[in-house]
């Protein structure tokens, strides 16, 4: 791809996983933990989904000569749109496959629901509700993979912003 395609490429799914986040986040904040099904500190996820959903939004909208500054790069810099995109892709299919095992697991192995709302936001649909796998396959897998596609974009930015080792100038 062009570096031109890989930025406008990467500004839309950047806010595409950006307002998914703050969708995900939705539900938490609207329930309060008051009809979830067990005593959950559901402020932590609301805080952290609204957060990571927050910087791709406005990752996604900044110029990029602002997104270049902020990470110590030059605004033809490659690295500046590839390198978030990529862990944002990894990120991406690991949760959404973490979220086909969360529904898939069989009803015995029993997992936590701290544990479960961590690794797939989703999960208390699951709990509350029982949803068809067409829903968790082209609704609810997705919304996760958004939402960890989120957490690689800021994780991506905080790599480039903060270099380590060999790679800092």
């Amino acid at each position: 791809m062009t570096g031109r395609a890989v930025r406008i490429t990467s500004r839309i799914v950047f806010l595409l996983c950006g307002l998914l986040s703050l969708l995900t986040a939705a539900p938490y904040a609207l329930l309060r933990g008051v009809d979830l099904p067990f005593q959950s500190e559901w402020v932590i996820f609301v805080v952290v989904l609204a957060l990571v959903g927050g910087v791709s939004i406005v990752v996604a909208l900044l110029p990029a000569s602002w997104i270049a500054k902020i990470c110590k790069r030059e605004q033809g810099d490659g690295r500046l749109f590839s390198t978030p995109l990529k862990l944002l892709g990894g990120f991406a299919t690991i949760f959404y496959l973490v979220a086909l095992v969360a529904y898939f697991a069989p009803h015995n192995w029993n997992p936590d629901p701290q544990i479960m709302l961590l690794l797939c936001p989703m999960y208390f649909v699951k709990m509350t509700i029982d949803p068809s796998p067409a829903s968790i396959f082209f609704l609810l897998a997705p919304m996760n993979a958004a939402v960890f596609g989120s957490l690689g974009l800021t994780l991506g930015y905080a790599l480039l912003a903060f270099p380590y080792g060999s790679d800092s100038e």
